[in-house]
């Protein structure tokens, strides 16, 4: 591993020097610590539904719980703007330490949280507040993170230092899905869901605390960035990041760039890639096993890891920019065929099913809603919108057709006509169960029309799905592996940590975040299972066509003035 890159003060002595070892081992730490509380929460969304929106049916449960899922992101850029403040008047380490502690004591806190059972609707209140603190918290993380290895490497070394920052989400993804597997199979299905104190879903998160631990003692044998304190002792410190940094033209042009060229992309691309193909598409539309699901991810995640510190490695020796323009480029082209591979090789059945027997929603146009909601607090209760929402969950697609003004929506299968219900005005628990017969009918429909139930395991084509994903994983590696050394050496030292921080988790948090809600409701709009993807394309689209032309290469920029 390359030596510690030092420089000013530092280099003559004055100021202690952590071995950059250590430096990346407890960056990575606390970045692997972020991503488990991101995959333990994201995989435990309907578990979350069941015990905390319990007044709600099933599937407007599900989408309270992953609007919730990204309202947490929601708040990561304003945590960005109060630890990178912190860490550009203050230091690195404090804002690194202070922003791990929050963030676990959060995530510790929702496993210690009582439910809707047993506390009413504070329960939704209290768990919203968590997610409110992991969020923020979150802000001040990845950039303290990157920024910190970063000012510790050498020049030529400085994208595989940093890369080992970005491969922390595949040991935390593989924690997260081990330890809830583990937890789900040694407890069984009826304990891990329950609404008790004594629930299995409740371990994971609070075994996050033992992380937090080491997380905490090793962050505290690390000393400060030895370049910040030599800027400090010179007394060129920004004395207001917030106004140098946006106020200032120069500096809120590259934090533009940044968001447009690179952020945009990498958060469409990553959480589509690593969130989206499995537990939405492939478990929720193509209905395959969840443990078979899980597993596969787990492959494909630790299959991927070498691949960050690859991509970073090839950016010391080629430059940054045309690596990651690379990765956005293979995930703008292999989204769409990728998708309609992955659905013929998971459950064949259910295409040809699609393609002899099409289902069509029959509704007042009138009636029909964008089912949007990034707060979880939404009420989609017109017919047509249940009927959408039940099809949508079901992973089957629709086409639309124009019914009568005010007439209740229906869905023709075939030659069956399954009516819908209109739920507005409907108290909370006479909805739900209305919705709970429309599921069962529409289910019953199904199957008698031929469309399967769930995947048929003996035709699932698991080695094509993998060769798949990994072909997706190429494109998230490419693009995230660069990032993170490319963001500290954009910005001037004076303003980085708030500078880089701002860009990076609104693509990471309102792009990448919302990827779950926004391809629902593009889903349910269109009638189409893959339309949902027309947003991670937007998005990485505009990031492949700026790139070339507004995205300075910063391979070999001095970082330490």
């Amino acid at each position: 591993m390359a030596r510690p890159h030092t420089s000013g003060a530092a280099a003559h002595g004055r100021h202690p020097v952590t071995p950059l070892f250590t430096v990346i081992a407890a960056s990575a730490l606390s970045t692997t610590f972020e991503w488990y509380d991101f995959f333990v929460f994201g995989t435990l969304a309907p578990v979350i539904a069941k015990n905390f929106f319990t007044a709600l049916d099933a599937t407007a449960g599900l989408l309270a719980a992953l609007g919730l899922f990204g309202a947490g992101f929601f708040f990561r850029p304003i945590g960005a703007l109060i630890f990178g403040r912190l860490g550009d008047q203050v230091g690195r380490k404090g804002a690194f330490l202070i922003t791990v502690t929050m963030m676990g004591a959060a995530t510790v806190g929702i496993g210690l949280l009582p439910t809707y059972a047993q506390a009413g609707p504070i329960a939704p209140v209290m768990l919203i507040l968590m997610r409110i603190i992991q969020g923020t918290a979150l802000g001040g993380q990845y950039g303290g993170a990157a920024i910190y290895v970063a000012e510790h490497a050498r020049p030529n070394h400085r994208g595989l230092a940093t890369s080992f920052v970005q491969a922390s989400a595949a040991p935390g993804l593989v924690i997260a899905l081990t330890v809830v597997f583990l937890t789900r199979t040694a407890t069984g299905e009826s304990v891990f869901t329950d609404s008790g104190w004594m629930a299995g879903w409740r371990i994971p998160f609070l075994l996050s605390a033992g992380l937090l631990a080491i997380s905490i003692w090793m962050r505290m044998k690390l000393s400060e960035s030895p370049s910040f304190l030599a800027l400090k002792e010179a007394d060129n410190h920004a004395k207001a990041p917030l106004t140098e940094a946006f106020g200032n033209w120069a500096n809120l042009k590259l934090v533009l760039i940044a968001l447009i060229t690179m952020m945009s992309a990498q958060g469409a691309v990553w959480y589509t890639v690593f969130f989206y193909t499995e537990q939405v598409f492939l478990e929720r539309f193509m209905k395959i096993d969840p443990v078979t699901g899980t597993g596969l991810l787990m492959a494909v995640t630790a299959a991927s890891a070498p691949l960050y510190v690859l991509f970073a490695w090839i950016s010391d020796r080629v430059g940054r920019k045309w690596v990651m323009w690379f990765g956005m480029c293979l995930a703008l082209v292999g989204f769409f065929p990728g998708f309609h591979m992955l659905a013929r090789m998971a459950n064949p059945a259910l295409e040809t099913a699609q393609t002899r027997t099409p289902v069509v929603v029959v509704a007042d146009p009138a009636r029909c809603s964008l089912q949007f909601d990034i707060t979880g607090k939404g009420r989609f209760v017109t017919s047509c919108d249940i009927a959408k929402s039940l099809l949508a969950n079901a992973g089957v697609s629709y086409a639309n057709r124009a019914g009568a003004p005010g007439a209740t929506a229906v869905v023709r299968i075939g030659e069956i006509s399954v009516p819908s219900v209109e739920g507005e005005g409907l108290p909370a628990p006479a909805l739900k169960a209305a919705t709970a017969r429309v599921r069962a009918d529409l289910a019953h429909a199904l199957v008698t029309a031929g469309y399967p139930a769930s995947a048929d395991p003996a035709r699932v084509n698991l080695p094509g799905l993998f060769g798949v994903m990994m072909i997706f994983a190429v494109a998230a590696t490419a693009l995230f592996g660069p990032i993170a050394t490319t963001l500290v050496e954009l910005f001037p030292m004076r303003i980085r940590y708030t500078a880089m921080s701002l860009p990076y988790h609104v693509g990471t948090g309102w792009v990448g975040g919302f990827v779950p809600v926004t391809a629902f409701a593009i889903v349910t709009a269109t009638g189409n299972i893959y339309a949902g993807l027309w947003y991670p394309i937007l998005f990485t689209g505009l990031s492949v066509l700026t790139l070339p032309f507004l995205l300075p290469e910063t391979r070999g920029r001095d970082i330490h003035g």
